[in-house]
Formats: structure tokens, sequence, C-alpha cells
């Protein structure tokens, strides 16, 4: 068999992209060979299925000499290939297959840049997490809210973990197209706004985020908002499930639930006790996911604890590890 060279045939538009192998014919010979009318025939049959070539005589009513001419000379130019040999009425059959799902002749110029179009491959079970925040053809579909840096709320607390809507969107960025509204938002302009009614994610706990606020009450891992003469205090994160009270900086919630505004949309919050807290649950959903959602079954009411480590000892966090 002729080696040909092979490349990649790329075909799509935006993040849907296909690509299949393509097979260059260097030599007119071989693409002559091709291009005759009853090797084209042949051809396209063994590109459906397998077949030998007294198969492909009676399918193409033409003497079975004819047919292996053909397809030696399809097999010596490298199009087509033996996949498998039968013994049939003691002689042994070649089955014969398509080599290249295409065939081109490439000119030396043309070529020009593209942008870098990988997409990473996602795990099922963080494609089945963020799926209610991802439109068909790719496009995300939510708000993600941060807590606004002026003083506001009941605690007027200035937002310290709004900066990490920016680590969380470099990592959605590998599987999801931009939205035409801007996705970011400030709590204070989405309670002003009334756009509760989204797909939301939640960066940061009630202290910093007023959505955080109201839609603690429904969390499974719930921060413990109890009122005082100066207000409200937090008294850590408490686990519906276990009566754990989790009461670290370094530790925070990270959950998925249904929108309490609207039935269709689902709400997920990466909060910690503190902003660094906060940060930890960042980490988890976007360096280690796969540890953050081994628990997750696609539940509509999913929650995790966590809680962050500096592991080199710089002062940041760095790793994560989960609670429950």
């Amino acid at each position: 068999m002729a080696n040909m060279k092979k490349k990649i045939l790329l075909s799509g538009e935006r993040r849907q992209y296909k690509a299949k192998d393509i097979a260059i014919f260097d030599d007119p010979e071989k693409l002559k060979t091709v291009l005759s009318k009853l090797s084209w025939k042949i051809l396209q049959l063994l590109s459906e299925k397998e077949m030998y070539p007294m198969e492909v005589a009676k399918k193409l009513k033409v003497h079975e000499q004819k047919v292996y001419y053909h397809v030696r000379k399809l097999a010596r130019v490298g199009v087509v290939k033996v996949v498998r040999e039968e013994g049939k009425k003691g002689a042994v059959a070649k089955y014969y297959k398509a080599s290249f799902p295409a065939l081109g002749v490439e000119l030396p110029f043309g070529y020009r840049r593209i942008k870098n179009i990988t997409v990473p491959s996602i795990d099922e079970k963080m494609k089945q997490f963020f799926s209610p925040f991802l439109k068909e053809d790719g496009t995300f579909d939510g708000k993600i809210v941060v807590g606004s840096p002026d003083p506001h709320g009941p605690f007027k607390a200035r937002a310290r973990d709004g900066h990490y809507a920016s680590y969380l969107t470099l990592f959605l960025g590998q599987f999801a197209d931009l939205p035409e509204d801007f996705p970011v938002k400030l709590d204070v302009d989405v309670k002003a706004e009334k756009d509760e009614n989204n797909n939301l994610i939640l960066v940061g706990g009630p202290g910093t985020n007023l959505i955080t606020q109201e839609i603690n009450k429904f969390l499974p891992i719930r921060f413990n908002m109890m009122s005082s003469e100066h207000g409200f205090l937090l008294g850590g994160l408490v686990s519906e499930k276990t009566g754990n009270v989790y009461t670290a900086d370094t530790i925070g919630v990270m959950a998925r639930i249904t929108n309490p505004w609207n039935k269709e949309k689902r709400i997920i919050v990466l909060a910690g006790n503190k902003a660094v807290g906060t940060k930890a649950c960042v980490i988890a959903i976007a360096k280690f996911w796969k540890e953050a959602l081994k628990s997750f079954g696609g539940e509509e009411e999913f929650a995790t604890v966590i809680q962050g480590f500096d592991l080199d000892g710089d002062g940041k966090v760095d790793s994560i590890e989960v609670l429950e």
C-alpha cells in the first residue's frame, strides 16, 4: 500500500467544530486511478461498509474481474485496504474498506491563521453540573453575581471577593461562549433590576453578597445568620444533613439549587465564611472539580463543604479538601 500524506479536515463554526482525516494526493497518477468512473463507484461503496470484491460486483452489476482489477489499483495507491479475511467455499475472501474519510489535492499556498479552537474535554459530571447554564449552541446562560465594593446591606460590608469571579470566568470560558449581555453583575444591581429570575452563579457569602443572603435559607448547608443588637452576626456554616457547624475562615459552601424565584432556573453558590473561604470554593470548582463534585449525582439540590489550604506556605489558599 502506498503511503499518503494525511492532514486534518476541519468543518463547523464557533465551538461546533468537527474534524476528520484527509489524505492528500501527491501524484496525479494516483488521483487518476480514483477518478475513473468504476473506481469511484467502488470507493463510495467501500466507504459505507467493508465488502469483498464479489459483493461489490453483484452490487454494481459488473463482472467480478473488473472489480478485482480496480480494487487492486485502489489498494496500490492506498485509498482502500484489507480489513479482514474470511474463508468462503474453499477460498479466502478479502474484505476491503476505504482507508480515509476524505481525499484531496493540496496546492502550496493559501494557509491562514485561525484562533485556537481546541476545546477541552468536559467530564460528564461537570457537564451535568453546569448544563442549566449552557444553551444548545454553547453560549453561557446566566448571570455571575458578586458583592458590591461599596458599603451595603445589613452588615454595611465592602465585598473583597468579587475579583474571584475573574478566575471563575476564565475557567468557564474554556467550554462556554460569551453571551450578548454582560454576564457579571453586582448584587445591588440584580436587586434593583429584579433580575433574580435568571440562572445565577453567586460569588461571596451573605455578609458581602445580598443575593447569597436572600438565597441562604434555601441552601442545604447554610450560613447561621444571628440577629443581635448590632444587626446580624455570622455564626459559620451549618449542615442540615449532619448538624456540623463550620466556623473557620477558610471554609465555604459550594451548592447548586433550584432558583426559588423561577423553578426553571438554577443557582450555583460559591461562598465562604470569609473571602478566603469563597476563594477556596472558586478554586474547588475551577481546579479540583473532580474531587468537589465527587458526590454530585445530578440531583436538584446539591451542597458540599469546602476547606481551603495553603500547601506551599505563601499565605494564599492553593488547594482544597471536601469535608462533606
